[in-house]
């Protein structure tokens, strides 16, 4: 800090602002902490939609990225120019942005995962310079409680562990992402695995639907692949909506009523698909039978979510959001960290890879778990009962190691000694 008694100056470091739900959940979880147990932090944030984010938390915001700042130019041939410059260009921005700062925050999120399309000069290089530049101006730097897999690609490898290296203390959402920066070369020998933030989140008050029909809630995504899935992109996507909107009809024909929810706003355009098929398909049932209102924040999202009675999601954060609230929930996953949480809720027979997703087998998961609700409901609230106290207890730790406050102790990465 800039000297005895002055207030601490925090900057949350992200993909924040562009709408994603669970990356704002994670922020909003760790804001609370920073509030509750800091009130006179002053608190800024560094991320992709400045605006955005001022305009949703009155919270004072600059873009990470020199060419974000500045935007694109008016040819494609000069927006590849300014692309270019804006790299050279944050070497200087970054560090003379983060002189300003005493914290730096990741906030949750997969900041070190392959499991979407990812190019090395985008988020990975800016995450690489944020570090670096928080450890040449003397900020402590912190990833709390983020996701990892394993990257293929050397540069993502080294961008990866390099940032995480350099970084002040290290947490990770479950055991699978601490071995995949292990298993990347970094020692993670002292860092520690905590539930993900989102399950710090207050859970709003139970919702009744009024009405006789049960209600599920759909969980949609945009889904493209991976990277190694960029030639066939527009294929994989096609296919997946194709599926969303067979089990959708299904639904409405069984009886059910569905609240779609999202995670991002590019997963609009599925929720569109369902809307276009059954006003074609079954025009009398999709006022009735078919809600579709977008959320602004995890919160709002879990709000809708706590009228339901059973949830079927594809996003990571959508199915958290239910396991949260103890929801009988089915997983259509994209990567391990939904298997993860899966089993450690012990629903992992209620789960299927989103490539390979059978419509078939789905309707069976579906009514298998509508049977056994009322034994899996339980299980699901004792165990979010220990994450939260879990969840508690890092934030001693937090303190110790960011604010040189309470009584923790544990410190992943001291800043003065390094790794």
């Amino acid at each position: 800090m800039d000297g005895a008694g002055s207030s601490p100056r925090v900057a949350f470091f992200g993909l924040l602002g562009s709408g994603n739900l669970g990356n704002h959940g994670s922020l909003d979880a760790m804001l609370a902490f920073v509030r509750a147990r800091h009130p006179d932090a002053e608190i800024s944030c560094v991320c992709a939609g400045p605006e955005e984010l001022e305009r949703q938390y009155g919270i004072p915001s600059v873009a990470i990225t020199w060419y974000q700042a500045h935007g694109p130019g008016r040819s494609r041939l000069d927006s590849v120019a300014r692309k270019a410059f804006g790299k050279v260009a944050d070497v200087v921005r970054m560090p003379r942005l983060l002189s300003r700062y005493d914290v730096v925050i990741v906030p949750g999120m997969g900041v070190f995962e392959t499991t979407l399309e990812l190019r090395p000069w985008g988020w990975p290089y800016a995450l690489f310079l944020m570090s670096l530049s928080a450890r040449l101006t003397g900020a402590k730097s912190a990833f709390v409680n983020v996701g990892a897999n394993v990257a293929r690609e050397r540069s993502l490898r080294w961008l990866f562990t390099g940032a995480a290296r350099l970084a002040s203390y290290r947490s990770y959402r479950d055991e699978y992402s601490r071995n995949a920066m292990r298993q990347m070369g970094l020692d993670t020998s002292r860092d520690e695995v905590y539930p993900d933030l989102a399950f710090a989140l207050p859970e709003p008050a139970p919702v009744s639907s009024g009405r006789p029909q049960r209600t599920v809630g759909l969980g949609v995504m945009a889904y493209h692949g991976t990277n190694a899935d960029r030639a066939r992109a527009d294929e994989i996507y096609a296919a997946y909506t194709a599926k969303i909107v067979e089990f959708a009809r299904w639904l409405v024909d069984a009886g059910y009523r569905i609240r779609l929810v999202t995670g991002d706003p590019s997963d609009q355009s599925v929720v569109e698909a369902v809307f276009d098929d059954l006003r074609r398909t079954r025009p009398d049932l999709v006022e009735e039978r078919l809600i579709g209102e977008q959320a602004e924040s995890l919160g709002e999202l879990m709000e809708q979510l706590a009228g339901v009675d059973v949830v079927v999601a594809s996003r990571y954060h959508n199915v958290l959001s239910a396991l949260k609230l103890s929801k009988p929930t089915i997983s259509i996953s994209y990567g391990t960290k939904s298997d993860i949480v899966m089993e450690q809720m012990r629903l992992a027979e209620f789960r299927q890879p989103i490539q390979s997703l059978d419509v078939a087998r789905l309707i069976q998961q579906f009514r298998a778990l509508e049977a056994r609700a009322a034994t899996v409901v339980p299980a699901m609230r004792a165990k979010n009962a220990e994450y939260a106290e879990s969840l508690e207890r890092q934030y001693d730790v937090l303190s110790a190691a960011l604010f040189g406050a309470g009584t923790g102790s544990h410190v992943a990465v001291d800043i003065e000694q390094g790794e």
